[in-house]
């Protein structure tokens, strides 16, 4: 070890993570954060490319975090490694699809990884006994230090007097008594203790920072995945599951529809890829369609899309439809009504 211990701090950019490594270093510990990019990211690319809240400045939050903190931040893309995590998890799922056990276990052991390839000394989380009900739990914890390979040189400075010493803890690298024992799903004892640091703004305490942990984004995976009949994803996917509207009129084909001139832009990076269709005739959204639509489903998604435009009311337009890779076509549709388009349409 080098004479100042070094520690390796998982940053998510939420609370919890920032107050732990700004207690490592509080003790004179060299800390670096390191922040995993998975794809499921909830600030991801979205709060970029949509217009909601567009006058508020856009930021990484683990970025953010670690310039609160003072210390350098490195962003790691384990994107690809990660399909295994979410698509076959040791521990299975939580309520929704979220492998939150397999995916603390994964990312601290990518975290050891750079540890060992960095000449650190330990690895810091901001993990909190009863915080989280899948993976943040007395009986879980073993398994993270367990299954990462991390053993006692994985940290956790929240809820530390909780636990049995680390070995950062018996080298004398931290000191003990000036860790803490928080417990429980309650964050008053995070805030005051930001309050203490001078940390005035922060992510929302309780905000989830993972999509997968979503009801409504881990059922349209669940549809890609039955549509597909396995479980295959890549990172265009996960993007197009987080933007606009989903409808599956039938088992062959989806539709995916802009919600606003944000998604829209974005979305029309996809027309070589999928089929495309616009309303000719007035505002509206672009719309994706994926799978193997017949002429007939094709143009059931022409009427479908002119009834989120501005033509909703007109009596027909004029619809363009893009073959992936093809040359548009123009055909006159009546817009859906919308009690033509069933609850269970939408994904």
């Amino acid at each position: 070890m080098s004479e100042q211990p070094k520690a390796v701090a998982l940053l998510s950019g939420g609370l919890d993570s920032m107050l732990a490594a700004a207690v490592a270093k509080e003790q004179g510990v060299h800390v670096e954060g390191i922040n995993f990019f998975t794809g499921f990211c909830v600030e991801g690319h979205t709060h970029a490319i949509r217009q909601k809240d567009k006058d508020k400045a856009k930021r990484n939050n683990a970025l953010w975090s670690a310039e609160q903190v003072g210390i350098k931040l490195h962003i790691v893309d384990i994107s690809q490694e990660y399909v295994g995590v979410v698509t076959n998890p040791k521990h299975g799922y939580g309520q929704n699809l979220n492998p939150c056990l397999d995916c603390k276990g994964f990312m601290v052991a990518k975290a050891r990884e750079w540890m060992e390839e960095n000449g650190f000394d330990f690895i810091i989380t901001g993990e909190v006994i009863g915080q989280r009900p899948k993976s943040q739990r007395r009986d879980t914890f073993p398994i993270i230090e367990k299954e990462s390979g991390a053993d006692d040189r994985l940290l956790r400075p929240l809820c530390a007097k909780q636990l049995a010493p680390t070995l950062p803890e018996r080298e004398g690298w931290v000191d003990r008594e000036r860790l803490y024992d928080f417990t429980g799903r309650s964050r008053k004892p995070q805030m005051e203790l930001a309050e203490r640091y001078g940390f005035e703004e922060y992510s929302q305490p309780a905000g989830g920072c993972c999509f997968l942990t979503d009801e409504n984004f881990s059922r349209k995976l669940a549809d890609l995945w039955s549509a597909r009949g396995s479980k295959e994803y890549d990172l265009d996917d996960v993007m197009l599951l987080k933007m606009g509207r989903h409808l599956r009129p039938a088992p062959n084909y989806k539709l995916i529809i802009a919600r606003e001139d944000g998604e829209n832009r974005f979305m029309n990076g996809y027309r070589k890829r999928f089929h495309a269709v616009r309303d000719l005739d007035y505002p509206g959204p672009l719309a994706l369609v994926q799978g193997e639509p017949d002429e007939a489903d094709l143009e059931t998604a022409a009427r479908i899309t002119a009834r989120y435009g501005k033509g909703r009311s007109a009596e027909s337009i004029r619809a363009e439809i893009t073959p992936p890779g093809g040359e548009p076509y123009v055909t006159e549709v009546a817009p859906m009504p919308p009690a033509q388009i069933p609850e269970e349409w939408h994904v």
